[in-house]
């Protein structure tokens, strides 16, 4: 009986050691993705704001040098400059897009991680021109504002 009790309990231990294990693998392959996912909608971001920007400007080539008043102009049925509206869409793959100012002279395009360095870990703003300027945001957890 004492011998049993004995096996039973290095059972015991070594399955509790099993447990740990996996779970220290786990929350390190956890975290992994998680950076993984965060680096993707980092780069689709990157790339949906510049989409964005060169809609701007073929709209401006198209409409001697005036560009739209609102977003949802470039995805209009004569024309098609975006196969989307962003900004209503918003949030598209971790990020929210709007433009701060989008006028006959120009405009001012931003895309914002939804939820700071877990959807996403930069603010991007493009302007006129093309004018790409980007930032880590900043808190973590926290979801991201843009000021108008």
């Amino acid at each position: 009986m004492l011998k049993y009790q004995a096996v039973k309990g290095k059972s015991f231990i070594v399955l509790m050691l099993i447990i740990a294990v996996v779970a220290l693998v786990l929350r390190f392959a956890i975290g992994q993705l998680i950076r993984v996912n965060i680096s993707q909608n980092d780069s689709y971001a990157h790339s949906t704001i510049k989409l964005i920007s060169a809609a701007l400007e073929n709209f401006a080539k198209d409409h001697e040098g005036a560009f739209p008043d609102k977003l949802s102009s470039l995805t209009g049925p004569e024309k098609s400059y975006l196969d989307k509206d962003y900004a209503s869409l918003s949030p598209v793959k971790g990020y929210n897009y709007q433009c701060s100012r989008l006028d006959p002279a120009g405009y001012n395009c931003s895309a914002s991680a939804a939820v700071c360095n877990i959807t996403g870990a930069k603010l991007f703003n493009i302007s006129t021109g093309g004018l790409l300027v980007f930032e880590a945001c900043k808190g973590k957890g926290e979801a991201s504002a843009i000021d108008d």
